[in-house]
């Protein structure tokens, strides 16, 4: 059976009923890609979460399931009934993934997002980034990773009240210190220096920390930019992450945080990067192909507008994960 040119309608309208579950180990990043997949099809979810003891979790992915937590085992996080769709990231739901589809006898359709290190036969279908080296019959690479930041989350967030007002502003999302980029004091010392030039320049900043964010330079950061009239959020009461992506007229992000950058893109707003030091293959491979899309320009100091094409990889993978459950359907 064979689906061509599937809108998110249509996928939505497919899937309507199907019953699913989001599997992972809670790691917030991994749910963030599957519930984004999920919400953009309009799915009824279950969150499974997993726990395996640390031995087990030692051996994952290619080890087995931690035993207290088999199908049949009374608590087990993949009790059944099985569902018909599951989506999974994270390297430790990689092996429980296979074990509900040995349980359900094969009746499970299994999806995987990111790299499981496992290989492509770890699920039935498998979204990679397009960086990530793994590919197969089965696997979908796109430049950017699903999320939850759909038009119409958006235009929700829009119309709600926000704790730094209406006036126009420019949002700094801020990363912090990742296994591939750290923030020396001479790359805070940069930070700082830009920032300081662009509000000089009048320009209103409201920004976010995240829990990388070292928090010596988040106390700068917070200090330098309520002085200037600005709002940076001091970890009390809701991250206003969402109403800051809504409302921003243009993004300062760092660049080893993918998922920020994704999301920025993903609304066609002009995206500044601020890079610290260090690098990888994989990001700059990334922040290339963004920069030749024209979505991104490097951030020292000054602003200037610019468009380009929204960039969400989201609804694409949503439809065809919908087209390859429908033809596995069709087949089984």
């Amino acid at each position: 059976m064979t689906l061509p040119g599937l809108s998110l309608e249509d996928a939505r309208t497919a899937l309507s009923g199907v019953s699913a579950w989001v599997l992972t180990d809670g790691k917030a990043g991994d749910r963030v890609h599957c519930l984004g997949l999920a919400e953009r099809l309009n799915l009824t979810i279950e969150e499974r979460v997993i726990k395996p003891r640390a031995l087990f979790a030692a051996l994952m992915p290619w080890g087995p399931i931690d035993p207290r937590e088999a199908p049949a085992r009374a608590g087990s996080p993949i009790a059944p009934e099985f569902p018909d769709l599951v989506i999974a990231s994270g390297r430790r739901a990689a092996p429980y993934l296979r074990a509900i589809k040995r349980a359900s006898q094969g009746k499970t359709f299994t999806v995987f997002l990111k790299d499981p290190r496992s290989g492509a036969k770890t699920a039935d279908f498998l979204w990679v980034p397009a960086h990530d080296r793994l590919r197969g019959p089965n696997v979908m690479t796109t430049l950017t990773s699903p999320h939850r930041l759909s038009p119409e989350v958006l235009a929700q967030a829009r119309i709600r009240p926000a704790p730094f007002g209406d006036q126009p502003f420019t949002a700094l999302l801020m990363g912090g210190n990742s296994k591939d980029m750290r923030f020396t004091s001479d790359d805070e010392a940069r930070l700082l220096s830009a920032l300081e030039t662009l509000l000089n320049t009048g320009a209103r900043i409201h920004g976010t920390p995240s829990r990388r964010t070292p928090p010596i330079l988040a106390a700068k950061l917070g200090a330098m930019i309520r002085a200037s009239g600005g709002f940076f959020w001091d970890g009390k009461g809701e991250n206003p992450y969402l109403a800051l992506l809504a409302r921003a007229e243009a993004f300062i992000v760092t660049a080893e945080s993918v998922n920020m950058l994704g999301e920025a893109v993903a609304t066609g707003k002009p995206v500044f990067v601020f890079h610290p030091t260090g690098g990888a293959r994989k990001i700059a491979g990334f922040l290339a192909t963004l920069y030749e899309k024209g979505a991104l320009q490097p951030f020292d100091g000054r602003l200037q507008s610019f468009t380009y094409e929204p960039i969400d990889a989201t609804p694409l993978i949503a439809t065809e994960l919908a087209r390859r459950f429908m033809e596995y359907r069709s087949r089984s």
